[in-house]
């Protein structure tokens, strides 16, 4: 833990968590208070709920902490009310279909009246989701979507049959202790509790997506209940995560001093949803309940480079400037190379160093902007360190063993390596450090978690892998030749890979729930169309102006038409093949306008991270070569070349 604070007991705080400790002593369930009646308290619903068909809450709501959430469900329990009463009033039953019993009460199911027909015809009556099975926190898909409506606050609660989609509460303890002329005195803690449920956007464009943490909830529950999408069902555990497997009922205990609770709610609430998007899509919440809080909980140099991250984010995102939040920045910082140093001199705790490692390098990508001029490490440097760390646990040994055994995890530091890995040589113009394996894995056909984790079939990264073994041997003077014939090769087995006409579709389900596996091969096509084009240029005498590099580049413009975009969407994680498309990309290329629209709906958050810098890095390359054109110069210059003239040193993935 950091160095203590010296502060003295705020009086005033001590008030405020005496009136919390008052507020917590209220007795009732929460809708009542809501409503403020009095609450009988009956178990498992009280007498007012069941009478009025509302869902009776004991165990705090996550809307009870938000004043415009508690408002909004204040009108949808008003809305219900007025409906209850307006069918006592008129005394006409619920229409009936052969197949369908009529609904004999409006309350809630209890444990012992709840039962799941999947395939049960209901009544197309308004009032019909008044049946046996309608859940108060569950909008009708019609409703879902409208400004005024909100999460299901409680979906694990009300549906035990989904137990994984339980709420991952995190509670961030503050330590503070006073000091005397250097003698400790007082020492205080409090914890405070939040969850990561958050709530949908709301859709402004045909470009919508929800966050992938909030749509799978509603994508297991409306798709297979109410439309058959012929989907095979993902796998929930993709991977062998570092603190072993996720806890339903465990609750995270993060020490972090009083001085930096902000940096570490910033980080919760703000950073962690952008970090493995992919990832949430495919598991729900796995980013948050299986990588990232455990680490935060468990791991002190994990803990000051999440803080750095924190810090820097809110530095580009809020424009907050001055010397305050760049010591936050520095200081945690400094203190997670320290403390790495000390680790690995100690030669202890591999696991730990090498996921404090990770992410320092990988975490940069999603927070900054390209201006920022605060000293730094390179990445490739912190991968130095990484890859050694890697062959310490013997992680590509393990990984190549798996082959023979198809229902065994991958582990996760070890696919997020390959990640890094395998985009990051093509950053720098090197063999990828693990090549080797992903060759070995490509042979056996067995895939070490890709697709989970970032979105692109496992098969394409490993070909990506060999154009960067390629490019590097085409860098040390590779006689050109050689070098065609193994262009061709490659070039040969990424049309194998082409899975076909109609392969593409929407990725949103009929209710608008994201379809994980509809995303993953969308994001695919779009790899693999960068593969193609980071091909070609390695060709000797590429030429960015011949029709099939446009070509090339249209199709790639067409496969983004899948993703979708906005704050919500996933061009964040394609920035890779962004790069490599836009770079040869010409003046009258619909891949301009395509990457500048998306970026005007993706807002200011096309600013920062690996997707700002690319922006900007864009802008020099297309100035440049469109200068050069207008000159009748075909010479292009490199995007590798620009950056280095800008001084960067960045891992744009």
């Amino acid at each position: 833990m950091s160095k203590p604070t010296n502060k003295s007991p705020d009086p005033k705080q001590k008030e405020k968590d005496a009136s919390k400790m008052h507020r917590r002593s209220r007795t009732g369930c929460f809708t009542c208070r809501l409503r403020r009646k009095k609450c009988d308290e009956g178990k498992p619903s009280c007498r007012a709920c069941k009478h009025l068909g509302l869902k009776c809450e004991y165990k705090r709501p996550m809307w009870w902490s938000n004043n415009e959430q508690r408002r909004q469900q204040k009108e949808i329990i008003k809305n219900i009310i007025k409906r209850t009463k307006l069918n006592e009033k008129t005394n006409q039953p619920l229409p009936t279909s052969a197949n369908t019993p009529p609904s004999l009460c409006h309350s809630l199911p209890t444990t012992t009246t709840f039962s799941d027909h999947v395939d049960r015809t209901r009544s197309a009556s308004v009032d019909s989701q008044f049946s046996n099975e309608f859940n108060f926190n569950q909008i009708p898909s019609h409703d879902y979507f409208s400004s005024s409506m909100m999460p299901p606050p409680d979906f694990a609660s009300a549906h035990p049959h989904f137990p994984m989609f339980q709420p991952y509460e995190v509670d961030i303890k503050t330590e503070t202790q006073t000091f005397i002329n250097d003698i400790p005195t007082q020492r205080d803690s409090s914890i405070s509790t939040f969850s990561t449920y958050q709530i949908p956007p709301t859709p402004h464009s045909s470009g919508f997506a929800m966050h992938p943490t909030e749509s799978w909830v509603q994508q297991d529950y409306y798709e297979s209940r109410r439309e058959s999408l012929n989907e095979e069902p993902l796998d929930f555990h993709s991977f062998e995560f570092p603190h072993g497997p996720f806890t339903p009922t465990h609750q995270a205990i993060i020490d972090v001093d009083d001085s930096d609770r902000h940096l570490l709610d910033h980080f919760v609430d703000k950073v962690l949803r952008l970090i493995f998007p992919i990832l949430d899509v495919n598991q729900h919440g796995s980013a948050g309940h299986d990588v990232v809080l455990p680490a935060l909980e468990k791991n002190k140099t994990y803990l000051h480079c999440c803080l750095s991250i924190a810090a820097l984010h809110m530095k580009a995102t809020e424009r907050i400037q001055g010397e305050h939040i760049d010591n936050d920045i520095m200081r945690h910082r400094y203190a997670t190379i320290s403390e790495l140093c000390e680790a690995l001199n100690r030669d202890t705790d591999h696991d730990q160093i090498l996921e404090a490692t990770l992410g320092m390098i990988f975490f940069q990508c999603s927070v900054g902007r390209p201006e920022d001029s605060l000293p730094d490490i390179p990445w490739h440097q912190h991968f130095q360190a990484a890859t050694s760390l890697v062959h310490k646990l013997d992680l590509p040994r393990h990984l190549v063993d798996l082959n023979a055994h198809t229902d065994a995890q991958p582990p996760f530091n070890m696919t997020l390596t390959a990640w890094i890995d395998i985009l990051g040589a093509t950053m720098v113009g090197r063999v990828p450090s693990f090549a080797d394996t992903y060759r070995e894995k490509n042979m056996a056909q067995s895939a070490m978690g890709l697709a989970d984790l970032m979105g692109c079939d496992d098969r394409v990264m490993y070909l990506i892998s060999e154009i960067a073994c390629l490019e590097a041997m085409a860098l040390e003077g590779m006689e050109p030749m050689q070098l065609c014939s193994h262009i061709r090769y490659l070039g040969d087995q990424i049309t194998a890979m082409d899975p076909g006409v109609g392969t593409l579709a929407s990725a949103y389900s009929s209710t608008g729930a994201i379809r994980p596996k509809q995303l993953r091969k969308n994001m695919t096509a779009v790899f693999r169309c960068a593969a193609r084009i980071y091909l070609c240029i390695l060709v000797p005498d590429f030429d960015r102006y011949s029709h099939s590099i446009t070509t090339l580049v249209d199709g790639l413009v067409q496969a983004m038409e899948y993703i979708p975009a906005g704050p919500e969407g996933f061009d964040r994680s394609l920035v890779w093949p962004l790069l490599i498309a836009g770079s040869v990309s010409l003046p009258e290329s619909s891949f301009r306008n395509m990457f500048h629209d998306r970026c005007l709906r993706l807002g200011e958050a096309s600013d920062f991270g690996s997707l700002g810098r690319i922006k900007e890095l864009l802008k020099d390359v297309w100035r440049t070569n469109d200068i050069a054109f207008s000159r009748g110069e075909r010479q292009s210059i490199h995007w590798r070349d620009a950056m280095r003239q800008k001084g960067w040193d960045y891992l744009l993935i």
